[in-house]
């Protein structure tokens, strides 16, 4: 697992994108930092780049740096939820303009699974996570599922985990609004 860290750390800072396991579904993810690297997974999903891509963090004492203004709430919700928990905040910053939904919102999760959330703190910059399909596909339930289309579309294939059949589904989502609005997307 150190090993495949450190790679997916340097194919990242290089700007490339990356296949990985995370605490959903396998993601293609990129530094969510940078505009190209976004664009290249929109390309490789073959996705508008007006729907926008959720972003993990490893810790909850990130999100300040990413959200404007983090609703009381949130943080309730992160500290209570029993499985992954994509929340859609208001007034994303600090993020690759391409990869936000056209009213400046992004979706966060605060990963707890071992590989994405040490990959995230040994990168130090929030991750694409994107479902490992082309767009309209189904989202593979594992690695041996994910298409050579999108195998090959990558710099850099995690090998942790690949042996892995555990079926894995894609996390919740929320939307928090203005006065404490809480919208459930799934």
């Amino acid at each position: 697992m150190i090993e495949d860290i450190k790679k997916a750390c340097e194919v990242l800072s290089a700007g490339g994108i990356i296949l990985y396991p995370t605490d959903t579904i396998w993601g293609i993810g990129c530094d969510a930092t940078n505009e190209k690297a976004v664009q290249r997974v929109y390309e490789l999903k073959r996705r508008s780049d007006n729907k926008a891509m959720l972003v993990l963090l490893d810790s909850d004492a990130k999100l300040d740096r990413y959200v404007s203004d983090v609703p009381d709430i949130a943080w309730d919700l992160i500290r209570l939820a029993d499985k992954p928990l994509t929340i859609i905040y208001s007034n994303a910053k600090n993020l690759a303009p391409n990869l936000l939904a056209e009213d400046g919102s992004v979706g966060i999760r605060v990963t707890n699974e071992e590989f994405s959330q040490k990959l995230c703190e040994r990168f130090r910059r929030p991750l694409v996570s994107t479902s490992a399909n082309v767009s309209g596909e189904p989202s593979p339930a594992n690695f041996g599922e994910i298409s050579e289309t999108i195998k090959k579309g990558v710099d850099y294939i995690v090998g942790y985990r690949q042996e892995d059949k555990t079926p894995a589904e894609p996390s919740h989502i929320i939307k928090l609004g203005a006065g404490g609005l809480v919208r459930v997307i799934r």
